[in-house]
């Protein structure tokens, strides 16, 4: 039941062709969705009805404003069926999708009332495109998913969430500010990635954010959040977090890395507080002397937006393996700092071979540099990126 629709995920270096059946069944479900996209509010509205009637229990998964969900949990549930003829992408994803889920209390019968909700709203839509292949092909794709997802949760010995006390809140813009938690007990996460939260303003509205720090000995996590527009948690965190807040955090998801023991030199690509995952992973990195050579591209529209600039520059003039270019759109020749957007930027410099390559920021920012570096000659495979619904 998750509150955030995800993007899709990058290939894995060596996919698996799928079987000509899957590849049927994804084409019904792509195309049958295709007529069905634009009457999403609709066929929302609908499930929900359908939904909360069946499993009554569900509605508390969800925050009481329905109007914030939108669409979300559908286009989710689509994007996740879509990619079923993605098995080496779609397994990891499912089995942290599954872990992350434990948190709302999710049992089996509710997966079976989700899907039922599902098929149901988009064959009240669909008429009499709605044939038996396509129901089957939607049935079939989502019962797949749910089982993975089902025996994920059950495997699971961690707990379904964390509670975490806020002990610092500092704007360090007048939209952006730096949170400190400390939770009971510490959360298991990788650097490079992130977690689900709730905050006591905004119950039920879950929204994933990145650490920016390597685990540390007391547990302790830093965030730091912007507020967007339209954002309800994102301006709440800026304008209203305060020290002995108790947040709640979701399992750790997303499998950006950085392989130590690889010859492979890394490009890094951050916008705005895009940084934090690759923060933490540069964190993590400055606990050894030798790492690969490392060139980060932090960028932003002006040179404010780059608010984490002075530490990077401090972290590589005591880590010769780290160079770091800043990037900005706009505000003239500024010595040091490279002009224009971070896919032109980085790009300059031609595709990167032989480079792992990591890209953070806005899903449109990673759009836009993915695809200019597949242009420049990059591969897919070198590309790295966990992008999400930021809010």
């Amino acid at each position: 039941m998750t509150a955030d629709s995800v993007s899709p995920l990058p290939r894995s270096s060596a996919p698996r062709e799928a079987p000509a059946a899957v590849t049927a069944m994804v084409r019904l479900i792509r195309d049958s969705w295709a007529m069905s996209e634009p009457y999403i509010a609709d066929i929302s509205q609908f499930f929900y009805g359908m939904l909360f009637t069946l499993a009554p229990t569900t509605r508390d998964f969800f925050p009481i404003n329905m109007e914030i969900q939108r669409g979300r949990l559908v286009r989710a549930l689509v994007h996740i069926v879509q990619m079923v003829d993605r098995p080496d992408d779609l397994a990891p994803f499912l089995r942290q999708l599954g872990r992350d889920h434990r948190k709302f209390g999710v049992v089996p019968r509710h997966y079976e009332a989700v899907g039922t909700a599902l098929l149901a709203s988009l064959k009240n839509h669909l008429g009499p495109a709605w044939t038996p292949e396509v129901e089957r092909a939607w049935a079939e794709a989502f019962t797949i998913a749910a089982r993975a997802m089902q025996e994920a949760a059950a495997s699971d010995t961690n707990p379904p969430s964390w509670r975490a006390t806020v002990v610092e809140h500092r704007r360090l813009t007048w939209d952006l500010a730096l949170v400190r938690l400390v939770p009971d007990q510490p959360v298991p996460y990788h650097p490079g990635q992130y977690v689900s939260v709730e905050v006591p303003q905004r119950p039920r509205l879950w929204r994933y954010l990145s650490p920016a720090n390597a685990p540390r000995e007391d547990g302790g996590i830093e965030f730091h959040v912007r507020a967007i527009d339209g954002g309800w948690v994102s301006r709440a965190i800026v304008s209203h977090t305060q020290p002995g807040d108790v947040w709640r955090l979701g399992p750790p998801l997303g499998r950006m890395t950085v392989h130590r023991e690889s010859s492979r030199a890394v490009l890094m690509v951050a916008g705005g507080t895009g940084i934090t995952p690759l923060r933490a992973i540069l964190d993590h990195l400055a606990l050894w002397g030798e790492n690969p050579k490392t060139h980060l591209f932090y960028g932003g529209p002006a040179r404010e937006d780059l608010y984490d600039l002075e530490e990077l520059r401090a972290l590589a003039a005591t880590n010769p393996w780290l160079t770091v270019t800043p990037v900005v759109e706009r505000g003239g020749d500024v010595p040091g700092f490279e002009q224009g957007t971070l896919a032109e930027a980085v790009t300059r410099y031609g595709a990167w071979p032989g480079h792992d390559i990591l890209v953070s920021g806005s899903p449109a920012m990673i759009r836009a540099t993915v695809s200019r570096m597949l242009v420049a000659g990059s591969a897919l495979d070198q590309i790295q990126y966990d992008p999400f619904t930021i809010d």
